[in-house]
């Protein structure tokens, strides 16, 4: 291989994949003529596209596309008659979770956390200790009761009958 050789060798493969520019490719149509190692090249390279080809080919013209078909609607009415606990354990098992267990630390401080805080929450604030007072006075019409708590006052009248004891 003389130097104009190694120097065509990176666009000869640019030319067999049809990616090179028209410069590039009267360049390398000229070297041609002129190179038989490089034409040998070219040609195996054309060699080995065909053996490859050959067989995908041949496997194309066997194989009948609509049985492939049939074979894909079938597996996928297989696939729609999974059981849902199935699925459900499919989905769940792919990994929503990080992989690390990191959240398990995160999780246990966030519940510590959530005890510590939350008799705040439902602690009974006790109420402003105030004096009352009840008071209750009889006498011969009405029985009063008084009932004094802070800023609430309650009266209570208790009519009573002729003979003095209270109504039934």
């Amino acid at each position: 291989m003389n130097h104009s050789c190694s120097s065509i060798a990176h666009l000869l493969e640019k030319y067999f994949d049809r990616q090179a520019t028209e410069e590039e490719r009267s360049l390398v149509e000229k070297h041609l003529l002129a190179c038989s190692l490089c034409d040998q090249r070219l040609r195996e390279l054309e060699g080995l596209k065909q053996m490859i080809r050959g067989p995908v080919d041949q496997a194309l013209q066997q194989e009948t596309f609509p049985w492939v078909w049939e074979k894909i609607e079938k597996r996928l009415q297989q696939e729609g008659n999974v059981p849902r606990w199935e699925t459900l354990r499919s989905w769940l098992g792919r990994s929503f979770w990080p992989r690390k267990k990191v959240w398990i630390p995160a999780l246990a401080m966030a519940l510590v956390l959530a005890l510590i805080v939350s008799p705040l929450f439902f602690k009974k604030t006790p109420s402003l200790l105030e004096r009352s007072v009840v008071e209750y006075v009889e006498s011969q019409v009405y029985n009063v009761m008084v009932y004094e708590s802070g800023k609430v006052t309650v009266i209570w009248l208790f009519e009573t009958e002729q003979n003095g004891s209270p109504p039934s």
